[in-house]
């Protein structure tokens, strides 16, 4: 597979470090994502963790762009707190953004390594919910 890279929207990355460095406490929030919509708003967002599996960043901030009428993602990354910097998405994270944003671009690597790449490029063998929906009728 060839990986097509993309301009990496470095205030995005600046926007999720700012979240992660003054808003994640303790454990229960340790990752922050930004997202970058279509109309160029930047919506952020921390994690909830928790034992039973609480959402990720990613997940959270899709949720709070929704409630902000941002439904058209261009543009997704996470970080951690405690300066860890860019942290890639888990798989279901990866699942999720390819179902709602096919289109989106996600900022992954570290330092000087950081680019931007189509979501279904870190998925190998993709698969798209849409795709496999029986219709009805």
């Amino acid at each position: 597979m060839t990986t097509q890279t993309h301009p990496v929207d470095h205030e995005l990355v600046e926007a999720a470090e700012d979240v992660a460095r003054t808003r994640c406490r303790g454990d229960n929030h340790t990752m922050a994502a930004a997202a970058r919509a279509r109309d160029g708003r930047i919506v952020t967002a921390v994690n909830a963790y928790h034992f039973t599996g609480g959402p990720c960043a990613e997940l959270v901030v899709i949720g709070a762009a929704a409630a902000q009428g941002a439904h058209e993602l261009e543009t997704i990354v996470a970080v951690g707190d405690r300066e860890r910097g860019v942290v890639p998405p888990c798989g279901r994270c990866r699942q999720v953004l390819l179902d709602y944003f096919p289109a989106i671009r996600v900022i992954v690597g570290g330092g000087d390594r950081l680019r931007a790449v189509p979501v279904a490029e870190l998925l190998p063998e993709t698969y798209v919910w849409a795709d496999h929906q029986l219709d009805a009728g």
